[in-house]
């Protein structure tokens, strides 16, 4: 026993001593561990090394409800050397940052639609991508009818700090030239003609527009990315429809939005029974005009996809254990593989292949 009790003392004085001095140069150590830090991250390039094809990066898998672990809707698609945003929701440019996908390098960004959780990150992704790259042209960004007047608030808004920008850094840092946005609208033909257009087609990259259901918010579209014998398709805000399988059919990825209504039922019922009546009918309205996780699987299968990606997360999910409550019965709609998405994700096709790869890039 007091052999026992000798080693833990001296255990105890040397957990001290070993304290103290950790504490005397926690200065020095925290320097030298921040800038290990910034040698392995800061300037990273999460595209060197990928290979030729189709890749998705999830910068934005949340909704307009708070959750500090997703940011507002956002993907960013690689198609070989070009790169493009897809919706711009808030927190979505900081997360490209840290995901070291080089912001400076998007060519684009292509708008699903004009609700505030799906464009609110534009004015920090327009200087970030600007200043990032010393662009000199304005970001262009693709949208249906209306993209001209959201392009044009943003501009005007951040117009005074565009100036601030230039006059610190000079010119050749932040060109004036370079600032902002500017709009490149298309339009869709008309409901049962179609419901689809080509609004991008270079090197071997077709980007498809197609109509979605997310009424009254119209329009409202989706996307379709092919490139070199694969393809992916972002669905955008729509409730369960069949424009979205017929723009799908046959694509190897398809990243769907999913509510489900079983929990906003929970957060309705709770928000009506402390009086936050205006909440809760809000709570039971969203739920007409969204995709349950079991309607995603069905449209999975009617497409005949080979992955389904949900995305945009209805309510907050806290973590990953209450995935199975989200998902609902989606398994036994859809015989392929089922992803609740994370912001951080990255969906890889590489060319004259069948296989879709997951990584983490945060």
């Amino acid at each position: 026993m007091r052999t026992r009790s000798k080693v833990l003392i001296a255990l105890v004085a040397v957990l001290l001593v070993v304290g103290l001095a950790v504490r005397s140069r926690q200065a020095a150590i925290g320097e030298s561990l921040f800038a290990r830090a910034v040698d392995a991250r800061v300037g990273r390039d999460a595209t060197a090394g990928l290979p030729d094809g189709l890749h998705v990066a999830l910068c934005g898998t949340g909704s307009p409800l708070p959750n500090p672990a997703r940011a507002g809707p956002c993907n960013v698609v690689i198609a070989g050397k070009h790169i493009f945003a897809v919706d711009a929701g808030e927190g979505s440019g900081r997360n490209i940052n840290v995901m070291g996908l080089p912001l400076g390098r998007i060519e684009g960004v292509f708008l699903t639609h004009f609700h505030s959780d799906h464009i609110d990150g534009m004015g920090p992704l327009m200087m970030m991508r600007w200043t990032a790259g010393t662009n000199t042209a304005p970001l262009p960004i693709h949208g249906p009818p209306g993209v001209d007047r959201v392009v044009a608030g943003f501009n005007a808004a951040y117009a005074i700090d565009d100036s601030y920008r230039t006059g610190h850094h000079g010119p050749k840092i932040a060109p004036p030239s370079g600032a902002g946005g500017i709009a490149l609208p298309f339009a869709l033909p008309g409901p049962g003609t179609g419901d689809r257009v080509v609004v991008l087609e270079e090197d071997g990259l077709k980007v498809t527009a197609f109509r979605v259901d997310h009424g009254p918010v119209k329009p409202a579209v989706g996307y379709r990315f092919d490139y070199k014998g694969r393809s992916l398709v972002l669905g955008g805000d729509t409730a369960k429809s069949p424009t979205v399988i017929a723009a799908a059919r046959g694509a190897d990825l398809i990243v769907h939005e999913a509510l489900q209504p079983r929990l906003v039922g929970a957060m309705s019922r709770s928000l009506a029974a402390k009086g936050s009546a205006n909440l809760a009918q809000i709570m039971r309205d969203i739920v007409n005009y969204h995709t349950t996780p079991e309607q995603a699987a069905e449209v999975a299968k009617a497409a005949g996809v080979k992955e389904l990606v949900l995305s945009h997360i209805v309510p907050a999910i806290p973590n990953s254990f209450f995935y199975p409550a989200f998902l609902g019965d989606a398994a036994t709609r859809f015989g392929g593989p089922i992803i609740v998405g994370e912001d951080g994700m990255m969906f890889s096709l590489p060319a004259g292949s069948s296989e879709i790869k997951q990584t983490r890039l945060m």
